[in-house]
């Protein structure tokens, strides 16, 4: 089989077998997941790691255990695997595959920053002068972090009027695609800066990411302290964690970057990431994409983060920021597809700029025979009950 969870993928997640049972850590073997507790006697691993409903306790073990583990579990799944163990994919239900501790959202590619800043400041230098020289990013809130699937609640806020502000749901309803990973080890010491030759031992995997944005209450709120509750109503990962090992043949250099970094973010290895990425809205391919193309790599933005002695913590997620490309076609975001709403999109024969309540967008990843996964989100009204995210 080819469909991009074979045995050199083997992505872990946190699967319900149905509503009356708890969830349990699995890896993922082409459309069935595999309960790890239900083999972790053939594993020669330590029980505990696995046995487990979620990430949070691999996470938070050595980065040693982690490639022991994949191993092990590649050379286990060549076999037959037991019927206990399997749960078949459909009808199963997904839950966050860890426990977020912090959220770090960058704004690491230079194509979606440029395109900002063209669009926002046409008579001055798309780039602000800090942009070549350091990851910029902000903090979100773990909290708000939802698994695949989830329906997204339109959000309401304070948007911008001739006469003043006024407190209704967005209008201008967005999506971001993005690449993100998670951290995992023993967290690092407050005050201790974590150089960039030891800062890829602590990614354990990736995900997809759609940081869902409303741009009209981001533009009345961002200035002068940057990002807040236009961005933090809710944030989709992938329900699969691609393990950071299965990505390794697919490591390529990133773009020159010019002017060179400061020694601390100066990256020894290539640290690029050929992974194709799309986009679907209705049903409908609007975007492709590539991460390869980002100019701050995995590795620079993690090292940046704790450069000034702040914490990595296991279960911290970090998210790439819009992932852009530099044809039409290759925007990471409807603002940049539809150029701020002035040029709409043409779906299933109806012009639209931003998101309408009902719509289901899908973001895509794969890069070679190792699938990403999707992340799927469908847009409620702001009148719908609230969802949990599981």
């Amino acid at each position: 089989m080819h469909d991009g969870f074979g045995l050199s993928n083997l992505p872990y997640g946190s699967i319900r077998r149905d509503r009356a049972s708890p969830p349990r850590l699995c890896v993922r073997l082409h459309d069935e997941a595999i309960e790890l507790a239900a083999i972790a006697g053939d594993l020669d691993v330590d029980r505990a790691l696995v046995d487990a409903p979620n990430l949070d306790r691999l996470l938070g073990a050595a980065p040693t255990a982690w490639t022991v583990l994949h191993e092990a579990l590649r050379a286990r799944l060549a076999e037959e695997v037991p019927a206990h163990a399997r749960v078949p994919l459909a009808g199963a239900i997904p839950y966050l595959p860890f426990t977020v501790a912090d959220y770090v959202d960058f704004y690491s590619s230079i194509e979606h920053a440029t395109n900002l800043g063209r669009m926002f400041r046409p008579d001055a230098e798309p780039l602000l002068p800090n942009w070549r020289h350091v990851p910029v990013g902000y903090h979100g809130r773990s909290g708000t972090v939802v698994v695949a699937g989830t329906p997204i609640r339109r959000p309401v806020g304070q948007l911008p009027r001739p006469d003043g502000p006024t407190f209704a749901p967005t209008e201008r309803l967005d999506i971001e695609l993005e690449l993100g990973f998670v951290t995992g080890g023993p967290p690092t010491s407050l005050g201790a800066p974590l150089p960039i030759d030891e800062a890829a031992d602590r990614i354990f995997g990736f995900v997809l990411v759609n940081d869902w944005s409303a741009r009209d209450i981001q533009r009345w709120e961002y200035v002068p302290l940057g990002p807040f509750l236009g961005k933090s109503f809710a944030t989709s990962i992938s329900a699969w964690v691609t393990p950071r090992d299965a990505l390794e043949p697919y490591r390529v250099a990133g773009p020159e970057q010019q002017p060179p970094p400061l020694p601390y973010l100066r990256d020894p290895e290539p640290w690029g990431l050929d992974i194709a990425l799309e986009v679907e809205l209705g049903g409908e391919t609007i975007s492709r994409t590539n991460a390869a193309g980002l100019y701050w790599s995995v590795v620079q933005q993690l090292t940046h983060v704790a450069s000034n002695g702040a914490v990595v913590r296991p279960g911290d997620l970090y998210a790439s920021g819009t992932i852009s490309g530099p044809a039409s076609g290759s925007e990471g975001s409807l603002i940049e597809l539809t150029q701020n709403g002035d040029r709409p999109l043409t779906i299933a024969g109806e012009e639209r700029t931003f998101l309408l309540d009902g719509d289901r967008v899908v973001l895509r990843g794969r890069a070679g025979d190792v699938e990403l996964g999707e992340v799927a989100g469908q847009i409620v009204s702001s009148e719908q009950p609230a969802s949990s995210g599981r």
